[in-house]
């Protein structure tokens, strides 16, 4: 089912599904905002744990991102298992962020596909309470046309295509029409890999040689990088000559020493800021 992009689907599906005061949803420990976010559109507690046993009983929504946003780790096949098994023991919906999964750099995952939550080696043929997200503005480049998707459980989206539609959710047809041609098209998403993959070769040696240690980072558009000082210290540092980062606490309260730099800026800009590092960190 399209999504107006998955940035909107991440914050309201609590909502989507009926979740309220009382109920949990859990997202990783280092996360993109938006998870907690949509717990508190609607007034449940949310839980940042990456061990499934950690979750707890009143959990009713459970999301895993893999590759993830900022750090880059990658969830192989046995950890989605568990992941899988440990949200059907509790009843809970489990989604999938999977928006960077074309995008794996470190080995294994340079030449072998990072793995879906609905592989048949995670969930066989049963696609009860599992969910994916997955978006096209990373692989295609198409951030400004909102173009996303939600698959998995048949029951789960007819359910929430019903709500969706009744609350003027729809994908315009211009854009469902653009993510037909780019799914359907593997050659610009190899242009895509190629370009991200050389950004990544400029930026990431010139981190290392100025005392970073790039943490992660084996999977999506991000380096995630520390020096062992508080993150807001390497902020500074790297604002004064001119380059924006994240600080890790933008990203949870689990990762106050990191920053993230994107690897989405134009060619010559990552250039630049590689040679500002060497010359100035």
């Amino acid at each position: 089912m399209p999504t107006i992009g998955s940035k909107e689907l991440v914050a309201l599906l609590p909502f989507l599904l009926g979740l309220g005061a009382g109920e949990s949803v859990v997202f990783p420990r280092v996360a993109y905002p938006s998870y907690r976010m949509g717990a508190a559109l609607v007034g449940a507690d949310a839980v940042a744990a990456d061990d499934p046993s950690e979750w707890p009983e009143h959990t009713r929504l459970v999301w895993i991102n893999s590759p993830s946003n900022p750090d880059g780790r990658v969830m192989d096949v046995e950890a989605l298992r568990v992941a899988v098994a440990r949200a059907r023991e509790l009843g809970a919906v489990l989604v999938s962020d999977e928006c960077y999964a074309e995008f794996g750099w470190s080995e294994p995952w340079e030449n072998e596909r990072i793995p879906s939550v609905l592989d048949p080696r995670v969930v066989g043929n049963d696609h009860t309470g599992v969910l994916i997200a997955y978006s096209l503005s990373k692989q295609s480049n198409l951030a400004g046309y909102r173009a996303a998707c939600i698959a998995g459980d048949p029951a789960l989206i007819r359910e929430l295509l019903t709500v969706r539609k009744h609350a003027g959710l729809m994908q315009a047809a211009p854009v469902q029409a653009a993510m037909i041609a780019a799914l359907g098209d593997d050659v610009h998403v190899e242009a895509q890999r190629a370009r991200y993959r050389a950004r990544r070769e400029t930026l990431m040696p010139a981190m290392m040689e100025a005392g970073f240690r790039i943490d992660g980072s084996e999977a999506g558009l991000y380096l995630w990088a520390t020096r062992g000082d508080d993150a807001w210290q390497s902020v500074a540092e790297l604002a004064r000559l001119g380059i924006v980062v994240g600080p890790g606490s933008f990203y949870g309260d689990h990762s106050p020493k990191h920053v993230r730099l994107s690897l989405t800026a134009s060619d010559p800009e990552v250039a630049e800021a590689a040679e500002r590092i060497r010359a100035g960190v």
